[in-house]
């Protein structure tokens, strides 16, 4: 019994210590690792905003068709991906019917080029890139008989003119002249 009791004091007389009083004996907590700063989220870099002016919900206008003939179109370009990429979604209602496409934008960091990516209700694919050349957003076809150019113009309008090449970029002629205003929603 004697054995019990002599292991018993010690332990109750450590839970019955002041509050504290085994605290000042042990060694203090280590100090916090200081925080590495986060890393910038991806698609962050200035590159990545160069086709925002894109951006938004478009009455659009072929200014190659008569204004009487020219099919009422809207083009909304919406940023998805955390910033990585746009989605751009157009339709065009004619008389013969409706027309629609979408893209999928974005900046290839591998690359150093935008890219476009385009599909419409007719089957037709379209793979551009190439990047800023001053104001505008200038992408080609891989073949080079396609060019886009989409150029910020005053009071919030974007002009994307479509060209092609019969002759290797001798001759261009165009083949869509859009001109888009803002819709009345918010961009």
């Amino acid at each position: 019994m004697f054995r019990v009791a002599r292991f018993a004091l010690p332990v109750l007389a450590l839970c019955c210590l002041a509050p504290g009083a085994a605290a000042q004996d042990a060694p203090p907590p280590p100090a916090p690792a200081p925080e590495k700063p986060a890393p910038p989220p991806p698609c962050s870099a200035p590159e990545y905003r160069q086709f925002d002016f894109w951006l938004g919900e478009w009455d659009v206008v072929n200014q190659l068709v008569p204004p009487d003939k020219a099919p009422k179109a809207t083009n909304r370009l919406t940023s998805l991906l955390g910033g990585c990429a746009m989605q751009e979604e157009y339709e065009a209602i004619a008389p013969r019917g409706t027309f629609t496409g979408t893209s999928l934008n974005f900046y290839d960091k591998g690359r150093k080029k935008w890219r476009q990516l385009w599909v419409d209700n007719q089957g037709n694919p379209l793979e551009l890139e190439g990047g800023l050349e001053g104001d505008s957003m200038v992408l080609t076809s891989p073949d080079g008989k396609q060019r886009v150019t989409w150029t910020p113009l005053e009071g919030g309008k974007v002009r994307q003119l479509w060209e092609g090449t019969p002759d290797g970029g001798k001759t261009w002629k165009a083949v869509f002249d859009g001109i888009y205003s803002p819709r009345h929603t918010a961009r």
